[in-house]
């Protein structure tokens, strides 16, 4: 079964849910499926809202599956699938609990509203903690959310940051107790689905226009990422750090990657 599942709810409103256990890791399957539903919904002219949400407990879209890189469909793939999400007519509107890092803050980027969980949700993009930078928008899309030195203590710290101050710093659209997100998100997209699809269609391309990135600064970044990430001094880090394979160290490392890519670099300054 495929990790990315659509269905429509009604004419105007459809809902993508990413499940990819254990920790939400986006990996090439992740990314063709997503590519497919909005391809699928290019031409559809009824549709005005989607949801994007994980079934993934504690994740919401994780970072790139840096073991599978070879799996992954390239830079232009990737790019056409968050430009898709971003041009699309209808509005896309996250519902964010758990992480969301790397990628997958990348492709959160590229929705139009996102709503986050204040007690579960937690983001970041540890790339440059791993020894590669950001290529999927990062460095493109966040200082336009949240400005440059914002965007460069986020990036080259590669810390976790917490739902309320990605609140306070324009990186999400709003943030709610957890109890609250489902009945708030439900609210703005049921609102959104009753307006002219048009109208809503006009507006947002207005907005983006002032906004975007253009396609050739996606598309120079991903390349970056991919020759970073094909050096062998790279390899051979990536090698000497790989991620545990047995599911509860893994979840545990995930859970706290930020902590986790700082200690480790202390450990290798300090050679303790």
């Amino acid at each position: 079964m495929s990790p990315v599942q659509f269905t429509r709810e009604s004419p105007e409103v459809g809902r993508i849910v990413v499940s990819d256990p254990p920790v939400g890791l986006m990996t090439g399957t992740t990314v063709r499926g997503l590519a497919d539903v909005v391809a699928r919904l290019a031409d559809d002219r009824s549709i005005k809202v989607v949801v994007v949400e994980s079934s993934t407990e504690d994740f919401f879209l994780n970072h790139f599956d840096l073991a599978a890189l070879d799996d992954f469909p390239g830079g232009d793939a990737w790019v056409d699938l968050v430009v898709g999400l971003s041009e699309a007519r209808y509005v896309t509107v996250g519902l964010i609990r758990g992480r969301t890092r790397g990628g997958g803050n990348e492709l959160a980027l590229a929705l139009d509203l996102r709503y986050a969980s204040r007690e579960r949700a937690r983001f970041g993009q540890p790339e440059v903690g791993t020894a590669v930078v950001p290529g999927g928008g990062g460095t493109e899309r966040l200082p336009r959310q949240i400005g440059r030195d914002r965007a460069l203590e986020v990036v080259l710290t590669s810390d976790d940051y917490d739902a309320d101050t990605a609140e306070r710093w324009g990186w999400v659209t709003r943030t709610l107790d957890d109890e609250d997100l489902d009945g708030h998100v439900a609210g703005i997209v049921a609102r959104l689905a009753s307006f002219d699809g048009d109208a809503l269609a006009t507006a947002k391309a207005m907005v983006n226009r002032t906004v975007l990135p253009p396609r050739s600064e996606l598309q120079a970044a991903y390349r970056t990422f991919e020759e970073l990430a094909a050096s062998p001094s790279y390899r051979a880090r990536a090698a000497a750090g790989a991620a545990p394979s047995d599911d509860d160290q893994l979840l545990a490392l995930e859970r706290d990657l930020g902590s986790f890519i700082g200690a480790a670099a202390r450990r290798r300054a300090t050679g303790v």
